[in-house]
């Protein structure tokens, strides 16, 4: 019998709490950071977890050897099961982005849920799955600012969070099979790359009115947050790039996954919203209590 905890591992519940920041980052740059953005995130937060069981649907056949403590090969969630929840997680995705934001949001969460899709059905194992994941979160991002009338304004941040997931998408290959050493040492350039243009002041951007009073917190919490993704991700990397086995190889892209708030926090702080960013980047910690629990891989 299915139960609630084998749904939680299908989905990768935790992994979840990466999510949220990229519309929150979106809106941020865009500047439509308002009670619009939570059910927005929650939108995203859906077609996410559609995507994690629609993957496991896909690779069932795959995972029996690959992976057989999975949900679908040990038998815990049955093809058809994942199959609903994927489904219904995307029509509940889309019609919750369709209700909070209009027609403008979901000019942006229909291409998400059939990029999400089509990830999961023909790009992942090809060398476009890394390009197809990294449009997903893209997308993700220019969700939190399609409310608005300045959605352009959040592409940096939204290329900046593709990167970071092409990155991650790149390592995640080698999870089961280990790699070579400049696998790592060119995701490891890359994290380092991000964290800088992170940590640099945006052109244009908004300025934080606790800035404009003096207060250094302020004008720095974004390069202290990029400090902190580049640490996170950064370092179980390294230890990849030392020693390229499968379980280094899991483990660093687990890191990518819990650090990610890290980076999504400082591009909302660079954008204006420090307290918000901040606040983003508390789930650093708890997803990774979480994932004790729960993998998110």
């Amino acid at each position: 019998m299915t139960t609630l905890r084998d749904l939680l591992e299908l989905v990768r519940a935790p992994a979840a709490l990466s999510v949220p920041g990229d519309v929150v980052a979106g809106a941020a740059a865009g500047q439509a950071l308002n009670g619009r953005t939570p059910g927005l995130a929650c939108s995203s937060v859906c077609l996410y977890w559609a995507g994690m069981a629609a993957n496991d649907w896909a690779d069932r056949r795959l995972d029996e050897t690959e992976r057989p403590e999975r949900p679908l090969p040990s038998g815990r969630v049955s093809p058809d099961t994942a199959l609903a929840v994927a489904s219904g997680l995307t029509a509940a995705g889309v019609a919750l982005a369709g209700l909070v934001g209009g027609r403008r949001a979901l000019t942006v969460a229909v291409p998400l849920a059939g990029a999400v899709w089509a990830y999961d059905l023909l790009a992942k194992n090809t060398p476009a799955g890394p390009t197809a994941m990294a449009l997903c979160r893209g997308l993700d991002v220019l969700l939190g600012a399609a409310p608005s009338r300045s959605v352009l304004a959040a592409l940096p941040s939204a290329l900046t969070i593709a990167a970071h997931t092409y990155l991650l998408t790149a390592l995640s290959r080698a999870e089961v099979s280990g790699t070579e050493r400049r696998l790592p040492m060119a995701t490891l350039a890359g994290t380092v790359a991000l964290a800088t243009a992170a940590a640099g002041r945006r052109s244009g951007a908004p300025t934080d009115p606790r800035a404009s009073r003096g207060d250094e917190p302020a004008r720095t919490a974004h390069g202290v947050l990029a400090a902190w993704y580049a640490t996170e991700f950064g370092i179980s990397q390294a230890r990849a790039l030392a020693e390229p086995s499968a379980g280094r190889i899991r483990v660093a892209v687990t890191s990518g996954i819990v650090g990610l708030p890290a980076l999504q926090g400082a591009l909302a702080a660079r954008d204006g919203a420090t307290r918000t960013g901040l606040v983003l980047a508390t789930a650093v910690p708890l997803a990774r209590r979480l994932i004790r629990k729960v993998s998110p891989t």
